[in-house]
C-alpha cells in the first residue's frame, strides 16, 4: 500500500477511503464520487486516491474493458488515443492507481459487478447500473496529461497521450509492478522512474 494511501482516513472495517469518496456520517460511500472533492483534486492537481500533489507530467487512471480495448486498438494501429467522450474518473499517481486496481472489487476482477446504480443517470453515468460487469480486460493507463471541466453537477476529465498501458484480466497481474514502484520511492508526488 502506498504510504499516502495508508495515511488516508479509514472506514469502520479499516479500509482506507479514497480522496474523492463521499461520506454519509461515519460511513464512506465507496461507489460514489464527491463532486466538491473531485473538483478540488482536479483544480489543485491532487491524486483522486491519496489527495496529495501530482507533479507536472504523467498521470494514471484505471479503465474498464471497453476503454481498455479502445486504447489497445489505437496502440496496435500506431494511432494516438484520446478519450473524446469525457469521463467522471479523475487521475492519480501511478502507485495509487496500481493499488486501486487491486483493492477495488469492481476494478479487480472481470466478473465483478457494480453494487449501485447512478443516482441520476445521464449520458455520462448511464453505464453505472447495479449488476453491470466490469468486462474482460481492464488496465492501468498512464497519460501525458489531463484536461478537466467543472460544471454545476460534475467534474469531467479528458486524458491525452498514452505513455503507459498495463492491461489486466485480474489485477493481481500488477502486484510486482506496484512492489517495484513502492521500492523505487514511495513519497507523495513521486513520478515514475
Amino acid at each position: 500500500m502506498p504510504s499516502t494511501v495508508r495515511a488516508r482516513p479509514r472506514d469502520p472495517r479499516g479500509y482506507p477511503v479514497p480522496a474523492i469518496t463521499p461520506w454519509d456520517g461515519d460511513e464512506p460511500q465507496f461507489a460514489l464520487t464527491d463532486y466538491g472533492r473531485s473538483a478540488d483534486c482536479a483544480r489543485l492537481r491532487r491524486c483522486s486516491v491519496c489527495d496529495t500533489l501530482m507533479r507536472p507530467g504523467p498521470v494514471w487512471r484505471v479503465v474498464a474493458a471497453s476503454e481498455s480495448a479502445a486504447i489497445a486498438d489505437a496502440l496496435a494501429a500506431g494511432r494516438p488515443y484520446r478519450n473524446l467522450a469525457p469521463t467522471l474518473e479523475g487521475p492519480g499517481h501511478r502507485a495509487c492507481m496500481l493499488y486501486a486496481s487491486m483493492v477495488c472489487p469492481y476494478l479487480a476482477r472481470p466478473n465483478a459487478r457494480r453494487g449501485l446504480s447512478a443516482l441520476r443517470p445521464d449520458e455520462m453515468t448511464e453505464h453505472v447500473v447495479r449488476g453491470a460487469a466490469r468486462g474482460a480486460n481492464g488496465a492501468v493507463v498512464g497519460f501525458g496529461d489531463y484536461e478537466f471541466a467543472v460544471t454545476e453537477t460534475q467534474v469531467l476529465f479528458r486524458f491525452l497521450d498514452v505513455v503507459e498501458y498495463l492491461p489486466h484480466e485480474t489485477s493481481d497481474a500488477h502486484l510486482e509492478e506496484l512492489r517495484a514502484e513502492l521500492a523505487a520511492g514511495d513519497r507523495p508526488g513521486d513520478q515514475p522512474r
